[in-house]
């Protein structure tokens, strides 16, 4: 088991180090920790946890002086990290997989969402009721990292991704534009965001709304390709140092508590992401962090942790279709900090599973506004 030696660390003995840590950043002296964390996307609710942290002075607190470092469609968290424009990234497991394959360095140190919510869409008009359908078509997804869930789909499925004589990949911009025009045939859409972006657009021939019954959504989780996705990442280089990796348990421990607080407080919280970030209307935001919380709760083990059986199942599937070649080294996941940071918040009294979460019902509005 990966994890088999983090039990010597004794739980008791984690939770004094976390508490006594997280303390001592939150005492008198006023110099704070400088922590550059590089998002995966553009500011919304995906990231809410981070902006509420930092809007709720969790980090603050703690000692650390965080900045959340925007993404984008053409920027890829590990290769920030590892070129040292951040400490910490976030990004989704194959691709820290397919980096660190490539002699990235980078280690796993969190799994903030539990689940899959990836999934690509066609229209029903198209014909389209199988990923193996897509062969020679248009289909569009993300590049720079966001591509292994939907490649591993079509390999899957007989299509090599790779080959234009199998199927044309469409390197898919923020907005579903391409997807609405008709310019693509099928389109990668997150619960969270793009599938949203759909719903809220209207048919001009009808005048309505969008909805699900003019679409055929394809969960990569229900197709067999589903993987773990926004996951908190450093270098192993970074972790040497064990200032930093008591750095490390601090940022974790106030993260975790601004995704509890998103978890309790959804209308504050998007209200956050707003103040940071207005591109996105308030109604794309709620139904965003709805899916979102869906995403991370509930969690048996606890926000942060995902049993190894989950990490093995993101490999093996990578490995399978191609996304990486290897069997990935046990030391590329590590929770250490992550049990740290869960020992001082259980220790406080915190609920850090989620078990009784309940998604909150989010109508579609025109635009997302």
């Amino acid at each position: 088991m990966r994890r088999k030696h983090w039990a010597a660390l004794g739980v008791a003995a984690a939770a004094v180090a976390a508490v006594t840590a997280f303390s001592a950043g939150a005492g008198a002296s006023t110099k704070l920790t400088k922590v550059t964390f590089q998002l995966k996307w553009v500011t919304q609710a995906q990231f809410a946890g981070y902006y509420a942290a930092q809007a709720q002075g969790y980090y603050k607190q703690a000692g650390l002086d965080v900045n959340l470092k925007v993404g984008g469609p053409n920027i890829t968290p590990e290769t920030v990290v590892v070129g040292g424009g951040a400490d910490l990234g976030l990004d989704w497991l194959p691709n820290l997989l397919a980096t660190d394959e490539k002699g990235g360095g980078l280690v796993s140190v969190a799994q903030v969402f539990a689940r899959s919510g990836m999934t690509e869409i066609a229209w029903k008009t198209s014909g389209i009721t199988s990923i193996k359908a897509m062969a020679h078509k248009k289909v569009g997804v993300w590049c720079c990292g966001n591509q292994p869930e939907l490649f591993a789909a079509l390999t899957k499925n007989g299509i090599n991704p790779n080959n234009p004589k199998d199927v044309t990949i469409f390197n898919q911009p923020f907005d579903m534009n391409a997807f609405l025009s008709h310019q693509i045939d099928a389109a990668a859409a997150m619960t969270y965001n793009e599938l949203a972006q759909v719903l809220e657009s209207k048919n001009s021939k009808t005048g309505k709304l969008y909805s699900l019954n003019d679409l055929n959504v394809f969960k990569m989780a229900d197709i067999g390709t589903g993987m773990l996705e926004d996951n908190i990442f450093t270098t192993s280089k970074w972790l040497k140092s064990s200032a930093n990796q008591a750095t490390l348990v601090k940022f974790l421990e106030a993260s975790f508590k601004g995704w509890i607080y998103c978890r309790d407080h959804v209308s504050q919280c998007v209200s956050i992401v707003l103040k940071n970030g207005p591109t996105l209307g308030k109604g794309h935001q709620t139904w965003q962090m709805n899916e979102i919380n869906k995403l991370v709760w509930p969690n048996p083990s606890g926000i942060g942790v995902v049993p190894q059986s989950a990490v093995t199942q993101t490999e093996t599937i990578a490995k399978t279709y191609g996304v990486i070649k290897n069997t990935p080294p046990a030391s590329e996941v590590n929770y250490t900090w992550a049990e740290k940071a869960q020992a001082a918040l259980k220790a406080a009294g915190v609920d850090i599973t989620g078990a009784n979460y309940k998604p909150i019902t989010v109508a579609v509005t025109p635009g997302g506004k």
